[in-house]
């Protein structure tokens, strides 16, 4: 039963009788916690056709729906807005359709098809704790939409070549001395990270002896000769210098290697790769057939320029001088052959951080200048930082808070929250084990998605592992608990099925409360893809959580006498624990079945 469409006809036949005319749209929201009531009509628009004030108009509105309607037992009226309290059979009615629905929470097949881009690193150095909001965001968004009936694509640009690369490769050249992820241990991420700290040392030291001689700052820069080679490498490189592409195909099949062992536990995966390395060269033949149309213009030293300025925007570069491409040149690769790869996509988000915005309000003004319509389907998902108590993070400095090791650290201390709390009765060694990791990763994600995406954020590793507040380990212990009352009731032979819940005729409070929050669970789906906002079933989950756990606390369950109210009890409690999986789920979230 979708109980906001039931008011909706109801409301909108009661304006017609009421006042004569048909309601073209009705605004319905939440009831204000400090009003009793479920749904508020906003009862302002209506005084057009009554004629009337607000008042006297949600009073005339409330009474019909009382009288006529059938599933509104009383109201109040707060001003202009019509509070309405309903019918406990409404309640018993929605519980009923949910238990009839097991893909509850899941939205029919729409036949469309979307393609959502995240992760997307540089092969310079490992993943870190930006990247970990980035990968659960997007593949949280994409879940998001494969609940609401999508086909999706979920795929990541490989940015493995450029400048950044060939820095690693000119220090390792310079001082690896031949090292290998195998001879020194490390991941292979890690291992070439290294060597991306090591040019930025190197560097600034050299930068800062030729300014003791006299250079300028800009000078410097271009003058510091292990700056000379990596420029020289990517030349090479363009060029298809054996030796060149040989190193870097060593070392970019180090950190893949890397980085597929810290996805496999992030729990994110990808339907398709695309490299830079690929799509440089389809984005630098656009380039050159827009400066042919005149769409683009070429410098004195050769350059390659797009003019935004009638746009409100300046003046972009394309290619460099030296006939070298920059990102701008590899994304336009990527996103027509994107399009020609899949034809039917309606759209393509590109999960990317808030510091990148002007290149991508740049990026699909180009795209629409090429002449490609779907440039207006493009969107940017932009995401806020995350910051640490002790400062901002900087790869180039070796400041950075490793994904790897945030990970460990985040098992290691659930490990130590279980066994402090003597969570691991009965557990096996591997059980354990499973526990830490889906508590651990879960507090993390949790903790990253459930603020809105667009706003930067504070990472509190501390505060996200609590069972109590708004964690992910509360919602889990909430399901865990749920589970156990369901454990007992089948060990009573007490199944429940949609049939078992016509006996109930009144309901308590908490029991209607706890209804009102799951029922509007598919509309919270519908509402996390409009915003791409992960935090919208994140809050969601929470609110289910604490709803039960006012209800756990309130009511008896297997205390209770009558069969018809037991059975209902239990159907709810099913049914919470199914939506609250439903919806982890879509955070990338486990839930264990005991804790």
């Amino acid at each position: 039963m979708n109980v906001d469409q039931s008011l909706r006809t109801a409301v909108k036949q009661a304006a017609e009788a009421l006042f004569g005319q048909p309601l073209s749209t009705i605004q319905l929201q939440p009831t204000n916690a400090e009003f009793e009531g479920s749904h508020t009509v906003v009862c302002f628009p209506l005084t057009k056709l009554s004629r009337k004030g607000p008042e006297e108009t949600a009073r005339l509105v409330g009474d019909y729906l009382v009288q006529h309607a059938g599933i509104v037992s009383r109201y109040n009226v707060v001003k202009g807005f019509l509070n309405l309290v309903l019918s406990d059979q409404v309640w018993v009615d929605v519980l009923r359709a949910i238990v009839a629905n097991p893909n509850y929470g899941q939205l029919p097949d729409n036949g469309q098809e979307i393609m959502i881009e995240y992760s997307s690193p540089n092969t310079n150095k490992p993943l870190h704790l930006g990247h970990l909001r980035n990968n659960f965001l997007g593949w949280s968004v994409s879940e998001i939409y494969k609940n609401n009936g999508y086909i999706v694509h979920k795929v990541q640009i490989i940015n493995d070549r450029g400048i950044h690369i060939c820095k690693s490769m000119a220090a390792w050249k310079l001082y690896g001395d031949g090292e290998t992820p195998r001879s020194t241990n490390m991941k292979g991420d890690h291992l070439v990270g290294k060597y991306y700290v090591e040019f930025d040392k190197a560097y600034k030291a050299q930068m800062a002896a030729l300014i003791t001689k006299g250079a300028s700052e800009e000078e410097a820069a271009k003058q510091a000769p292990i700056m000379q080679l990596a420029s020289d490498m990517l030349r090479k490189w363009e060029q298809k210098d054996p030796d060149t592409v040989a190193l870097w195909q060593t070392m970019n099949g180090w950190v893949y290697e890397g980085f597929s062992a810290t996805y496999a536990r992030m729990g994110v995966d990808f339907d398709k790769l695309y490299y830079e390395s690929d799509t440089y060269l389809l984005g630098r033949d656009e380039v050159l057939k827009g400066v042919e149309k005149g769409i683009f213009f070429k410098k004195d030293d050769g350059s390659v320029w797009v003019d935004l300025t009638a746009d409100g925007l300046d003046q972009k570069v394309l290619l460099r001088s030296d006939g070298t491409s920059v990102y701008m040149t590899q994304d336009i690769g990527t996103a027509i052959l994107r399009f020609r790869d899949f034809p039917k996509i309606m759209g393509q988000v590109y999960t990317v951080g808030n510091e990148q915005e002007y290149h991508f309000k740049v990026l699909f003004l180009i795209l629409g200048k090429l002449g490609y319509e779907w440039a207006k389907q493009c969107f940017h998902l932009s995401y806020g930082m995350v910051d640490l108590p002790t400062g901002k993070m900087k790869s180039r400095e070796g400041t950075v808070v490793d994904a790897d090791e945030l990970m460990e650290e985040m098992y290691e201390d659930a490990e130590k929250q279980s066994r402090e709390l003597g969570k691991l009765d009965e557990m096996s060694s591997d059980e354990a084990k499973r526990l830490f990791n889906m508590v651990g990763l879960g507090a993390l994600k949790f903790f990253l998605l459930k603020v809105d995406p667009k706003k930067r954020m504070m990472f509190d590793p501390q505060e996200s592992i609590q069972l109590q507040g708004f964690t992910g380990p509360f919602i889990q212990y909430t399901h865990a608990r749920i589970r156990s009352i369901v454990r007992k009731a089948e060990s009573l032979d007490l199944q429940v099925s949609a049939a078992d819940l016509n006996g109930v005729t009144a309901l308590e409070p908490a029991e209607r409360e706890a209804l009102q929050v799951l029922s509007v669970f598919e509309n919270k789906v519908q509402e996390a893809a409009r915003e791409y906002a992960p935090s919208i079933i994140a809050n969601y989950a929470y609110d289910l959580a604490k709803e039960y756990n006012k209800f756990y606390q309130n009511i008896p369950i297997f205390n209770e006498t009558d069969t018809n109210k037991l059975k209902f009890r239990i159907a709810l409690s099913q049914s919470i624990a199914n939506s609250i999986k439903r919806a982890m789920h879509m955070l990338g979230i486990e839930v264990p079945e005991r804790m």
